[in-house]
Parts: structure tokens; C-alpha cells; sequence
């Protein structure tokens, strides 16, 4: 599964819409679609972020 997939499967895991994890990572919402539709690359520090607020590690997120 590709990482835009796990992320988008995670957050609604955890209940939560592309507005909301948007708010909570700082990461603007039109950045959070761009990467679960897979057009646009997380940078570490999205990654970083997103994992925080999904309480996961960033290996789980990666699927490692």
C-alpha cells in the first residue's frame, strides 16, 4: 500500500476528517489532499507531524 494510502487509512482509523489532521499537524489543507492522493511527496517533517498526531510511528505509517 502506498504511503498517500496508509496515511488517508490511518486518519479515518483514527477518526478523524482531512480538516481536522490538517488543523492538528499544521499542514494546510490543501497540502493533506495533495498527499493522499499521491500527487505530492511528504517531506520528514510532514511525516513527522502526521504520525505524532495519529500516535504512530513513522514505520507503522510507512508500512515498514
Amino acid at each position: 500500500m502506498q504511503l498517500a494510502n496508509r496515511i488517508r487509512a490511518f486518519r479515518k482509523l483514527k477518526g478523524l476528517t482531512q480538516h481536522e489532521l490538517a488543523a492538528e499537524t499544521g499542514i494546510s489543507l490543501a497540502i493533506l489532499g495533495t498527499i493522499e492522493r499521491g500527487n505530492r511527496k511528504v517531506t520528514p517533517q510532514e511525516l513527522d507531524r502526521i504520525a505524532g498526531v495519529l500516535a504512530i510511528s513513522i514505520e507503522e505509517l510507512q508500512g515498514k
